[in-house]
């Protein structure tokens, strides 16, 4: 079957369909595809009933959990634009129901089409698993060749990391939410290793989970790197200084106490198990072995150091 017309309800697919270059074959996305910039003009299949842009971390999770709790959907579906854009492929995940689009928005989708379109999830949990959805994604496309040239390019850029070994390893904490704690995990664990760091609570493939300050005194990681899931560099320093810089405890901390805590652009390069990861990891050994890679060159805003 040929495909003409893909609805995307995950920020990465529909990264990823421009690397493939069958942008102009997506007539559907979500309210968090924003990358490539073009993605903003495409009819919108799914929206968010949380507005994120006017809450605070701790106002976010609160909405969140009543939603869960209620049994009702973080993320809604607009028929109209679905039955419009009448796709032959829906592209979802099964990852985290709370980060994007999932299982009922896609079984709403499926009652709702007359014509029903071929349904691919991408469900990484690691880098590796993150090169080959390139690869599966290639195949259903009938893109084969430009999925090899995209995954060569991305195991290069990961190879040239790994070939320079870090003899002293910093213990390296990354948080995926301030208020209250989370832990990154999944893809984030596997990628503070590579980068010559040591990945301290969570572990590669986990789901992410709330995290006390007592497990980060335990911890007492040398290293501090904020990504709060959905945030930008900018975002999460505002929700750093207001939560976190006044606060005794945190600033007790031995990576605190060093001014080793650093912002990450989360939602371009960590949140999303996107090929962007792969700039994530050259952000990540910038901040952790900044003397070997003083060159290597990163997004402009994607860390700063807080203090």
């Amino acid at each position: 079957m040929s495909i003409k017309r893909i609805v995307s309800f995950l920020p990465s697919a529909t990264e990823l369909l421009y690397e493939f270059g069958v942008q102009d074959n997506l007539y559907g996305v979500t309210h968090e595809c924003k990358y490539r910039s073009d993605a903003n003009s495409k009819p919108q299949i799914i929206d968010s009933v949380i507005n994120s842009e006017e809450l605070t971390s701790k106002e976010i999770d609160t909405k969140t959990c009543q939603l869960l709790n209620d049994g009702e959907d973080i993320f809604v579906l607009n028929e109209k634009n679905l039955k419009e854009a009448n796709p032959d492929l829906i592209i979802s995940q099964e990852t985290c129901e709370v980060c994007a689009a999932y299982t009922n928005q896609v079984n709403k989708a499926i009652q709702i089409l007359q014509r029903k379109p071929i349904l691919h999830s991408m469900d990484p949990h690691n880098l590796l698993e993150i090169i080959n959805s390139v690869t599966e994604l290639g195949k259903i496309l009938e893109k084969e060749s430009r999925g090899k040239e995209i995954t060569n390019i991305l195991e290069k850029r990961i190879q040239n990391i790994k070939k320079f070994q870090n003899d002293k390893r910093p213990r390296v904490l990354a948080i995926e939410w301030i208020d209250p704690f989370f832990t990154a995990s999944h893809w984030v664990p596997e990628m503070i290793q590579i980068a010559g760091g040591n990945n301290m609570i969570s572990k590669i493939e986990e789901h992410s989970r709330r995290l006390d300050i007592q497990e980060i005194i335990e911890s007492d990681p040398d290293m501090i790197i904020m990504m709060p899931c959905g945030f930008d560099t900018k975002r999460t320093i505002t929700e750093y200084n207001y939560t976190l810089k006044e606060n005794k405890i945190w600033n007790s901390l031995k990576a605190v106490k060093n001014k080793q805590v650093f912002a990450v652009d989360a939602n371009s390069f960590f949140s999303k198990p996107s090929i962007r990861t792969i700039e994530g990891l050259e952000i990540l050994v910038k901040i952790i072995q900044p003397d070997k890679f003083e060159n290597m060159a990163i997004s402009k805003g994607s860390f700063s150091h807080i203090g």
